[in-house]
């Protein structure tokens, strides 16, 4: 079942190293069955604290999803966004 990786960005504190992680983070898509559905877009904020930023990745599943986040290749780049902001992240499935 279609599973959606969500990112959802409280506040950036560190631009320079939220550019290191922008800039590495297409990469590690090679070779992984996603699809950037969202990234950043124009965003209305309906109730809650209105974030940041979000980025939704659809995926084939939660075992697809979780190969790409537990990857050497995404896990070296996440350090520059661990460092870059204060996100919640989740991985959903569909219905």
């Amino acid at each position: 079942m279609t599973a959606y990786a969500i990112f959802i960005r409280d506040k950036l504190t560190d631009p320079a190293e939220f550019e290191a992680y922008s800039n590495g983070v297409g990469e590690t898509f090679k070779g992984h069955p996603a699809k950037i559905l969202a990234a950043y877009g124009k965003q209305e904020k309906l109730e809650g604290i209105e974030p940041d930023g979000v980025v939704i990745v659809e995926f084939p599943d939660i075992a697809a999803a979780r190969a790409w986040y537990d990857s050497p290749a995404y896990q070296t780049v996440a350090k520059h966004r661990w460092k870059a902001a204060f996100y919640n992240v989740v991985i959903v499935e569909g219905v």
